[in-house]
């Protein structure tokens, strides 16, 4: 008994200080945001930044600012790799997210020698700053970043987090030329998609009958939308987090967990305002018309949005954990925009993805781990991601370890493969039936019709009643805005609560892990979890119900104009200008496959045997820069050699046989090129395993065609096994949809 009295009085003691600690964390939380917000450009970059050009500044100002990442001491950057350009999500919070911890976007990028910069944005929008400006402001940033590093071996990878995903998607199918790579990640492009049963966010707009009521936040703003609403929404999806884990996590550690807690808190609470025009267009346009996918976006000089315009590779990063940007909204809008990945091909597209098993929303942008892994073999490979030949792939990890081949050749702990895929892949993920995507046509109808109305007859007398002061006042009353003002030091009752932490800070007791009621608190603290994640999946199945019921009435489809019988909307067609354009460069490369010399003819072989293995290795492609390396004199700019690579691909797909047998022709009749040149192929080839099955029975057939079938010398690098020839059937090239780099 008396020890049981003795745990008592010791959990009391430490749940006493703990509760003390944890107010005053609360009160540094409010002190902090209070200095945050106070100044003129808060963020929360972990990096010392060098301003290049101020959005303010520009011909048609916007609150946008393009800086160069100073790299930390100790980190080599070499000028000649191509930038990477980190943009900020613009949802609600400040900016500085891509740079938010060591082991970042950026700080992965720098640590492979890249030059680093990041286009971030003030609290305020300038006035009459549009979506469409921001877009030639970024423009603008982009080039300046290019002419900064005229001898860079690319131009600049572009990162899009969250919001700032979908703006580089727009921006870059408005002005192709400006970039590298585009790494998308989190980022939704197919807002309608989903599942049932899971990720309910996309049904919010028609729930609240459609952008109506952003049109009246905006107005109740005096013009300007407070982005605590959109925080808002994402603490809504997950409320036990919300309401109790994240607190709870800091209170039952608050030995250690404080500053990492008050560090998350700096850029979470950190909340900007959008013009009102801005936001419109977001929720009109994006999440309840679906329009960039459809193609049917149109600026003010009448361009057309169309994603099928990008010619750089796009990679996509999205989770199954995250319930803000689903796999299905992050990469569906291929199946809105490609009938198969041979259209992917016939517009010249390279389409990588890759998909978390669990990580959030926000892991995706500030994990260490996600970091230390995904985004560090993405900045590591990026060239591998470039020149990739047109086409559908995957990019998966595997660990590197003792058994690995040529390890030597592995940056970091893994091996990053790019491995071909069908729009049957992205399909299996799940998605809309026809009867969904009815259904949100119809929300988009109602939104379109309520937002009317709301403009007609209640916009012009709010709008009329509103004041900038009482806009003000009604922004720093938000819940999540107030919350941070009532504990923080401006509180007089806090200074109380700092007097007493300042105490225990010397005289500090913690309990025991033994102890049995910090064991009924962890209980405790369990239940409260699974009630209010109980809670919320009550209301998410609620929530869709509600949706599906209204939205799927016939009667009420047929009532806005859409047909209840209608049959799914199909991918678009490929525009006359385009096929013409095509046909142009079928017959221009057809004419050309007679053409050229060791280069060309190496590596269409290489093309050739890669392809029987559906995928790339980035272990080969480090095998094919230390050929490039050693045949210096010889070596071509990556984007001639990416270039290269296209045309010899193409010129496989277009004609097997013939792109095949024109192979002698281009060979030089020096036999020790022919098989320096073919030793080279083989290393390249064997760098990422060994090379068997059909990869071998191609190696035999290119060994002839090179003329060292016969040749004692080269024994070692011509035998195959037979074995796994016979296990694939002796496979052959069977159309287009085989044909991948390997």
């Amino acid at each position: 008994m008396s020890s049981l009295v003795a745990s008592a009085v010791e959990y009391m003691i430490d749940a006493g200080q703990r509760s003390t600690l944890f107010l005053d964390v609360l009160r540094q939380r409010g002190d902090q945001y209070r200095e945050h917000v106070a100044k003129t450009a808060p963020h929360v970059l972990q990096y010392a930044a060098e301003l290049i050009v101020d959005g303010r500044d520009l011909i048609e100002p916007v609150n946008y600012a393009l800086v160069r990442i100073v790299p930390p001491e100790g980190v080599q950057i070499d000028l000649e790799r191509r930038p990477f350009v980190v943009v900020d999500p613009r949802a609600g919070h400040g900016p500085g997210i891509g740079g938010f911890k060591a082991d970042s976007e950026i700080g992965v990028a720098m640590k492979a020698g890249h030059p680093c910069y990041f286009i971030g944005f003030l609290p305020e929008p300038v006035p009459g700053q549009t979506i469409e400006r921001i877009a030639r402001a970024e423009a603008q940033f982009i080039e300046t970043v290019i002419s900064l590093h005229p001898r860079a071996d690319g131009k600049p990878c572009v990162i899009g987090n969250c919001q700032a995903g979908w703006a580089v998607m727009i921006l870059a199918s408005l002005r192709p030329e400006l970039f590298g790579p585009l790494i998308i990640a989190g980022a939704p492009l197919a807002y309608w998609q989903g599942v049932h049963g899971k990720y309910p966010m996309r049904y919010t707009g028609g729930l609240l009958g459609g952008s109506w009521l952003t049109a009246m936040t905006s107005d109740l703003g005096a013009g300007k939308f407070d982005g605590a609403w959109l925080v808002q929404n994402f603490e809504n999806q997950n409320p036990s987090n919300t309401l109790w884990t994240k607190q709870y996590n800091v209170y039952s550690n608050i030995d250690t967990e404080a500053d990492r807690y008050l560090e998350f808190e700096r850029w979470w609470g950190g909340h900007v305002n959008l013009n009102a025009e801005e936001i419109q267009f977001i929720v009109d346009e994006l999440f309840i018309g679906n329009n960039l996918a459809a193609g049917k976006i149109l600026m003010s000089d009448g361009q057309k949005v169309d994603l099928r315009n990008i010619r750089s590779p796009i990679l996509v990063f999205c989770s199954e954990g995250d319930n803000v940007t689903p796999p299905q909204q992050a990469l569906n809008w291929i199946l809105d925009c490609y009938a198969d990945v041979d259209e992917i091909r016939a517009y010249g597209q390279t389409i990588v993805y890759t998909v978390h098993q669990s990580i959030g929303h926000l892991g995706i942008f500030v994990s260490g781990g996600v970091a230390k892994k995904q985004h560090t073999e993405f900045s590591s490979n990026i060239d591998l991601i470039d020149i990739l030949p047109p086409g559908l792939y995957e990019a998966t990890f595997e660990a590197k370890g003792e058994a690995t081949t040529s390890a030597d050749l592995v940056v970091g702990d893994w091996v990053m493969r790019c491995e071909a895929r069908t729009l049957d892949d992205i399909r299996a993920m799940g998605g809309n039936s026809p009867e969904d995507d009815r259904r949100f046509a119809t929300a988009k109808r109602v939104s379109e019709i309520n937002l009317a109305t709301y403009r007609k007859y209640v916009q012009p007398w709010l709008r009329n009643a509103l004041t900038p002061q009482m806009a003000d006042a009604m922004r720093n009353l938000h819940p999540l805005r107030l919350q941070y003002h009532a504990l923080s030091s401006k509180n007089p009752w806090m200074f109380l609560v700092k007097s007493a932490a300042e105490a225990i800070d010397g005289n500090r007791k913690p309990v025991s892990g033994e102890n049995p009621f910090l064991a009924i608190q962890e209980r405790m603290g369990k239940q409260i979890v699974q009630m209010l994640n109980s809670w919320r999946d009550a209301q998410e199945a609620l929530s869709e119900a509600v949706f599906l019921a209204i939205y799927g009435s016939p009667a009420l489809q047929a009532a806005v104009g859409i047909d209840p019988e209608s049959e799914p909307a199909r991918p678009r067609q490929m525009s006359p200008e385009h096929r013409m354009m095509l046909d142009k460069r079928v017959a221009e490369l057809r004419s050309r496959i007679q053409e050229g010399g060791l280069r060309e003819a190496t590596l269409r072989a290489l093309l050739y045997i890669g392809s029987a293995r559906g995928m790339v290795d980035e272990r080969s492609i480090a095998a094919l820069r230390q050929v490039r390396r050693d045949h210096a004199a010889a070596r071509l700019s990556l984007p001639e050699f990416k270039m290269l690579v296209r045309e010899q691909f193409f010129m496989l797909l277009l004609d097997p046989e013939e792109a095949l047998a024109a192979i002698p022709k281009l060979l030089p009749a020096d036999d020790s090129q022919r098989r320096a040149a073919f030793v080279a192929m083989r290393e390249v080839l064997a760098a990422s395993g060994v090379v068997s099955g059909e990869r071998a029975v191609r190696l035999r057939r290119i060994a002839d065609l090179f003329g060292v079938e016969g040749d004692p010398q080269l024994s070692n690098v011509t035998s195959f096994d037979r074995d796994a020839r016979a296990s694939q059937g002796g496979e052959n090239s069977q159309g287009l949809e085989q044909h991948h780099v390997g």
